[in-house]
């Protein structure tokens, strides 16, 4: 069985050993191969080990209180779309403002690690590297990071046509899929909805992504929404929630731009 690729990035022996440690416990090391990272100077080493290695997911201490590990966070998101990146707060509390600022960097995942378990957090580099995207619970269950997200969303939408060429029209059946993926489903979920194979799913996001000329999934969302090949209805309840949705109105997005 091929082992996941995990890069640990943090400045701190300390913590890199601590993440490591986790992730040798109850047997994890078995699907699991890890490698400590320190960022270096301006942040160039990480840079380096993600091109020699090619990780599967990238384990980033988000550095709070000074947030200072989401300048990195978005430059590996959108320089390697094939890694993923999950990011590790310290952060004691549930905070708003800082779950947005994660989603902002194109994140598949956001955990509080000292709330965090082995399983929890093996469990989430999993399905990372299935191209899931366990950041969408965390913002379905805070409606005021969703009802910003959505706002966000919108507002890139509304600022001209996009820079990206299209070089080739969506099929109907590519922008059904293309607006379950913006309501934040898997593949997987999506073959379900629609009855079809995960594999004819992963190849029409696989077309859609080249006929975007997107990055990834979350970037594909964004360039359809700018665009107008999907769209998002919104309103707003005492100014903070997003609407539910009805068989006529399209869900909040779940995905994020990078």
């Amino acid at each position: 069985m091929r082992k996941t690729t995990v890069m640990i990035v943090d400045s701190q022996p300390f913590f890199r050993a601590g993440v490591l440690q986790a992730l040798s416990q109850d047997g994890l090391s078995e699907s699991i191969e890890a490698i400590e990272c320190d960022p270096g100077e301006d942040d160039g080493e990480a840079i380096s080990q993600i091109e020699a290695n090619s990780p599967d997911i990238v384990l980033l201490d988000i550095g709070y209180p000074f947030l200072n590990g989401l300048e990195l966070g978005k430059k590996i998101a959108r320089s390697f779309p094939g890694t993923g990146v999950v990011m590790l707060s310290a952060n004691p509390h549930d905070d708003d403002d800082e779950l947005f600022e994660v989603i902002k960097t194109g994140a598949v995942a956001y955990l509080r690690s000292r709330h965090c378990k082995p399983l929890e957090l093996a469990d989430t580099i999993r399905r990372a590297s299935n191209r899931e995207y366990p950041i969408n619970e965390a913002v379905t269950s805070r409606p005021k990071v969703a009802w910003r997200v959505l706002r966000q969303f919108q507002d890139m939408a509304s600022v001209g046509k996009s820079l990206e060429e299209i070089t080739t029209p969506l099929t109907p059946k590519e922008v059904q899929i293309l607006t379950h993926v913006a309501e934040g489903n898997s593949n997987k979920r999506i073959a379900g909805i629609l009855g079809i194979s995960e594999q004819t799913i992963k190849n029409h996001v696989s077309a859609i992504l080249r006929k975007l000329n997107a990055n990834d999934r979350a970037h594909a969302v964004f360039i359809a929404i700018r665009n107008g090949l999907i769209s998002v209805q919104m309103s707003q309840d005492n100014g903070q929630h997003p609407a539910k949705s009805s068989s006529k109105q399209q869900r909040m997005p779940r995905t994020y731009p990078n």
